[in-house]
Formats: structure tokens, sequence, C-alpha cells
């Protein structure tokens, strides 16, 4: 995927020289890294084209420069869907959604002034998209997370929490998180002595179905149901009760992970995690 392309699926049409995009205050980029003002005035709007040939920039001024796996693939495109139940989010919101991705993705680490380039699009409705090179200033590969889809998900449920959003985990909710490529193909299990202790861990564990699972979503609705009755004690306790709901998801993630060291497999055919992945995230989130 080019920056041209990223950049024209996130507005939802073709890019245009013709078309200004501005980071003014309700403009269409609500977040982008913090040199943009070494290559911008401040009255200036570009045009949606000007921004695509400035993410792509950094690969044409380092076209060596590659992945640890040697791959040359630098655009990153990280799209954030909101749930249907949703409030409108106001500019500021957008901008800290955008942030919150760029810092956890790797691309935008704090005080780094030879980070990633990269924006943060607010262009369709309930939608926001983080497009970011990821061959830095100084020519060398951003340092992602190892588990990049796992931290995008994990961070999506603490924004959720922080801005009391709508839950996309409840059991009614319509499953669209998944997409060909990130599903790991099963292989044959050893017998193992622990495996049994894993089965029971992973019945615990288990998103949607698990005991941890029904209790996690029944504190989460009760915190959406305390987040719309009047008064900040009924507030501060949807708060409380969202934060509750994000621990007990850390509880499922880690129950899953000790399941796994519990139970050795054999060598799998795990699909690699390729462009474009989708994730759960403020509802839900792709990588491309």
């Amino acid at each position: 995927m080019t920056a041209e392309d990223a950049l024209a699926e996130a507005l939802g049409r073709e890019i245009s020289l013709n078309e200004g995009l501005t980071t003014e205050p309700g403009g269409t980029v609500v977040a982008h890294s913090n040199l943009l003002d070494h290559y911008t005035d401040e009255d200036e709007t570009w045009s949606s084209a000007t921004w695509a040939d400035h993410l792509a920039d950094p690969s044409l001024e380092h076209p060596f420069a590659s992945g640890p796996d040697g791959d040359r693939r630098a655009i990153l495109h990280v799209t954030t869907h909101m749930h249907p139940l949703d409030r409108e989010l106001n500019h500021a919101e957008w901008s800290e959604i955008g942030y919150r991705i760029a810092r956890v993705a790797g691309i935008a680490p704090p005080g780094d002034d030879q980070a990633c380039q990269w924006i943060a699009v607010q262009a369709q409705p309930g939608r926001l998209d983080v497009i970011a090179n990821l061959v830095r200033l100084d020519g060398t590969w951003s340092a992602q997370p190892r588990r990049l889809l796992q931290t995008l998900v994990a961070e999506a449920r603490s924004i959720e929490a922080d801005l009391l959003l709508h839950s996309s985990h409840r059991q009614d909710s319509p499953r669209r998180d998944r997409a060909p490529g990130l599903e790991h193909v099963a292989s044959p299990r050893v017998p193992t002595a622990t495996g049994p202790l894993a089965g029971i861990l992973r019945q615990l564990a288990a998103e949607q179905s698990g005991p941890i699972s029904t209790v996690r979503q029944l504190v989460e609705e009760v915190g959406r149901q305390a987040a719309t009755l009047p008064g900040d004690q009924t507030k501060a306790a949807a708060r409380d009760l969202f934060w509750t709901a994000r621990r007990l998801y850390g509880l499922q993630e880690q129950l899953g992970e000790i399941a796994s060291r519990l139970q050795p497999s054999e060598p799998s055919a795990a699909l690699a995690p390729a462009r474009p992945v989708q994730a759960p995230a403020a509802s839900r989130a792709a990588v491309r």
C-alpha cells in the first residue's frame, strides 16, 4: 500500500491537488508528527496530494531502509471505527485518540525529534485513520511493538474506558474484528500432563464465552448505565467500572498466555499478520 492509497482510503475518495486538508481545529488532519511545522507555514493548507507526498518522502530519501525482516513496505495504516452507539467525539478527543495510537504503535516516541512522519485523518463519520511512514527521519526503521496488534487492542480498550465509549466486546455486538491473514492455523498438539490445566485456563480466558468474560460484560453494562445518570458521583463510578472491566480483560489475556506456556505445541503454521489485518479498537482497528 502506498501513501496515496492509504490517504485515499481514509478520505473515502481519490486524493487531489485541488482539495485542501487543514490542521486547524475542526479540520480533517486532527493530529500529526511534531516536526510538521518545519515543513509548512502556519496559515498554509496542503492539498491531499501534498499530504500523501509528505508521507511518502522518507522512503524516497532513504530508499534502502527496510524492516528487521527485510520488508520495505513502509506505510502503516491504522483505522479506528467507533461503535454505532458511541456519542459524537469533538476535535480534541479525535486528536487525543490519534496521538495515543501513534505512541503505542512506536511511530511517535515522546521527545524523539527523529521519529516517523505521520498524520491522523478524521474524514468519515465515526472513523479515524492514522497513516505513517515507518522510515524515521534519521533513515532507520521505527521500532514497533513485537505484538503490534495486541498492543493496539489493549490501547483501544483503554481509550474506550477513558472516553466512556461503548464497548465493542458485548456478546450482542456484531463480530467484525476478524480478517483473513490474522487467524492462526491450529496444529496438532502433543498430549502432555499440563494439557488439562491449559484447557481449564483457556476456558477461563475465553473472550466471549468464559466466566470472566460474563463478569466483565456485566461490569461494562453497569458502567454504561451509570454514565447516563446525572451527578459527578455516578460519572466517577462509571469510570471506575470501566477501569475494572479493563483489568478483567487484562486478566483474561494473562491467563491465555499462561495457558500457552503450560501446553507446548508442535511447530505451527501461523499465518503472518500481513497487511491488511484488523482488530477491535475503539470499536475496530485495521493495520495495513
